[in-house]
């Protein structure tokens, strides 16, 4: 297996994109169920092994069930970001949808702060989500405006399913705000074009759908908002992910903080 080049916004041609398979079968009703259960089996054993550990079953479900979602893949790929960014990940903010799941698993880290900002609703959440908000530890807020935070508040900012859904027009505030409150950069999941989002991520409740946008496209919106790649924190990345034989099934892009 050979090893993925590592991002460079000089070379949009070397970034990597997940290749999806799909299989159609004309066989008997039998075969074809068994062949859909080996599937399910095979995809549930590939989560497992990729992120260096077990996910929960729901995780598993909404995968399954939905397609990708990029705020399920920061949890597979936190033990490759934490090797990647090392003593940067002690004071985490995560932004985008269910992002309750995330900074419990952070606070499950140890020497780990973390807090979580929900763009769209907290209206139907479980209870220790709400307890999170009740502490002030996750709170919901429009990301189209400032982030109610101070500058360099957090050593790390992690953004997943949001940016996807804002306008070029909205990306431009929005991309400099997470660049203001990280203090050593910030970390883009976003869904590969043609990719089908999970459930988390319906229209009906963003009204409207995701732009899922190639690498070019971002690499090009990163350079006329003046951010650069974090080039030392991307090569760990594609080094660990590589030695794991971990490959991101959303699009990953390392940039820096304003300085």
């Amino acid at each position: 297996m050979s090893r993925r080049p590592s991002r460079r916004f000089a070379d949009a041609g070397n970034i990597p994109f997940v290749a999806s398979l799909r299989q159609k079968s004309h066989s008997s009703p039998f075969l074809s169920v068994g062949v859909l259960v080996v599937g399910a089996l095979l995809i549930v054993g590939y989560l497992y092994s990729g992120s260096g550990g077990s996910i929960s079953d729901k995780e598993t479900v909404s995968k399954l069930e939905g397609g990708v979602s990029c705020t399920l893949e920061i949890l597979r790929a936190l033990p490759i970001l934490k090797k990647a960014y090392g003593d940067s990940m002690h004071k985490v903010l995560h932004v985008g949808p269910e992002t309750c799941s995330v900074v419990s698993k952070l606070l499950k880290e140890e020497d780990t702060e973390a807090w979580g900002v929900e763009p769209y609703d907290l209206d139907d959440v479980d209870s220790s989500c709400k307890n999170l908000v009740r502490k002030g530890i996750v709170r919901m807020a429009d990301i189209k405006f400032p982030l109610p935070y101070r500058a360099k508040s957090f050593s790390l900012v992690i953004v997943s399913d949001a940016l996807d859904y804002l306008s070029p027009r909205y990306l431009n505030k929005t991309l400099p705000e997470l660049a203001r409150v990280s203090a050593e950069g910030f970390v883009v999941f976003a869904g590969y074009p043609s990719q089908h989002k999970a459930k988390v991520a319906e229209p009906s409740r963003f009204g409207r759908p995701p732009k899922q946008r190639s690498s070019s496209w971002w690499i090009r919106f990163f350079v006329q908002t003046s951010l650069e790649e974090n080039e030392t924190a991307s090569k760990k990345f594609d080094q660990t992910a590589f030695k794991r034989n971990y490959k991101p099934a959303c699009q990953v892009f390392h940039l820096k903080s304003y300085h």
